[in-house]
């Protein structure tokens, strides 16, 4: 079969596309990322905002009309659309011809199977099930930089968030599996490992009796041919002595936190049901900060929660400003179903939204520009991401910026670089969130 790929969302999600695509090789499949040549298409859904269901839906649409042109043989959904929506997609995109759940991806080569038999199969697991995991990668982010989930689901319950509900309590894959994943994909020549869970700061508390992941950064960083390994979604309430040693201790551990806080008015803080305080997160930044000085924090808000007034919008504002978050994005919040702020009081107007998220973006801006300011003379190592075309420049990224969200490095060089390569490079100047630079030489007497 020659089988297309659509994977929406995440990059945890990316991960298990990566997966699937890995069993169907091992079973002979050909991959093709053109829709019209190809038998199956296998959409892997997201539904975590309003956005992003629309998008999904909109997919597995289009998908639909290719299937009743003729052209498309089965059409299957996968990811968190697929496992909390099945009923309706089975109604109402009856194009459709398999959904696999999001604990059942091992599943995916026995389906079309099965599909191929002419039985009509859907494909679910207890959503607590324990994480898939060993059945390799097909990498899809160029094969310098990998992501690595060491975790699945959340017991937070935040009061918007409906992942619990999709994805499951917390489940931590084992330290030896993990190892042995990140070994292989160093082997593949993967140089940078990007870890991420919903939550990353509590690994290995179910398996282990207390927070593992300064032991797995310790084991990681053993790995032959790993250079950076950059730790996504850490919980500000969790983030402990022991972490911020390892960060420090472990030179191939970046210097970069993700810390989604995602408010800085105590009341709004909660009604989210979130486990910080504003004075909680301005001490565990200010300690951030104080013993890993170059320290690069990213941190995610949301705008318009139910009940925000005008006075909790400006106290976030007085937040950002004063916290000056090296990178930050604003979500508006999404009135997800079945969660418990979908049902609170003082829903917001999408135009106050919109118009508070344009606020803080803007603040956001000046704080950044003025950070990237501050990065000129400033010699640092970055990775090769590729060239501009026609011009001897490339594009690359410093331990400051995670790929697909972060800013690059634009090198001014007439030297043959790799994707993939490190160089040692001179700040000269910035343009808005980027930097700009040239080799750095260094001369001794």
């Amino acid at each position: 079969m020659r089988i297309m790929f659509v994977s929406l969302g995440c990059d945890k999600n990316l991960v298990d596309s990566e997966m699937m695509l890995s069993i169907l090789r091992s079973k002979g499949h050909e991959f093709t990322d053109d829709e019209y040549t190809a038998d199956v298409v296998v959409v892997n859904t997201c539904c975590f905002i309003g956005d992003a269901k629309e998008e999904s839906i909109n997919v597995l649409l289009e998908m639909a009309d290719l299937k009743n042109e003729g052209n498309l043989k089965f059409l299957i959904a996968t990811g968190c659309l697929a496992q909390r929506y099945k009923e309706e997609i089975q109604t109402e995109i009856p194009e459709v011809d398999a959904i696999i759940g999001t604990t059942a991806i091992d599943a995916i080569a026995s389906c079309i199977d099965e599909l191929v038999e002419g039985k009509a199969v859907n494909h679910y697991a207890d959503i607590d099930e324990k994480p898939v995991s060993g059945v390799g990668r097909v990498l899809t982010t160029g094969g310098h930089y990998a992501y690595l989930k060491i975790a699945e689901g959340c017991d937070k319950h935040c009061t918007y968030c409906i992942i619990p509900k999709v994805r499951g309590q917390f489940r931590s894959v084992p330290m030896e599996v993990l190892e042995q994943e990140a070994k292989q994909l160093a082997d593949m020549g993967v140089k940078e490992l990007i870890l991420v869970a919903q939550e990353t700061t509590l690994y290995g508390k179910d398996l282990y009796g207390k927070k593992s992941l300064p032991e797995l950064l310790h084991r990681l960083a053993q790995i032959s041919g790993i250079y950076w390994i950059r730790i996504l979604y850490c919980y500000p309430e969790e983030i402990d002595d022991e972490l911020i040693a390892a960060i420090k201790s472990e030179e191939k551990v970046c210097n970069y936190l993700d810390i989604p806080i995602q408010h800085g008015s105590d009341a709004i803080l909660k009604r989210m049901g979130r486990r910080t305080s504003r004075q909680d997160i301005c001490d565990i930044v200010a300690k951030l900060r104080r013993e890993i000085p170059d320290i690069c924090l990213r941190t995610t808000l949301i705008t318009g929660f139910p009940g925000e007034t005008e006075e909790d919008h400006e106290s976030l504002m007085e937040f950002v400003d004063e916290m000056e978050f090296d990178r930050l994005g604003v979500f508006t919040y999404s009135q997800e179903e079945d969660t418990a702020a979908a049902k609170m009081e003082g829903q917001i107007d999408e135009e106050i939204k919109l118009a508070r998220q344009a606020e803080i973006m803007e603040l956001q801006q000046e704080i950044a520009f003025e950070k990237a300011e501050d990065m000129v003379g400033k010699v640092l190592y970055c990775m090769v991401e590729g060239k501009v075309a026609e011009d001897d420049v490339y594009v690359a990224r410093t331990y400051r910026d995670a790929p697909n969200v972060d800013g690059y490095i634009f090198i001014n060089t007439t030297a043959n670089l790799m994707t993939g390569d490190f160089v040692k490079v001179q700040v000269l100047g910035c343009n808005e969130y980027d930097l700009i630079g040239e080799i750095y030489h260094e001369f001794t007497e």
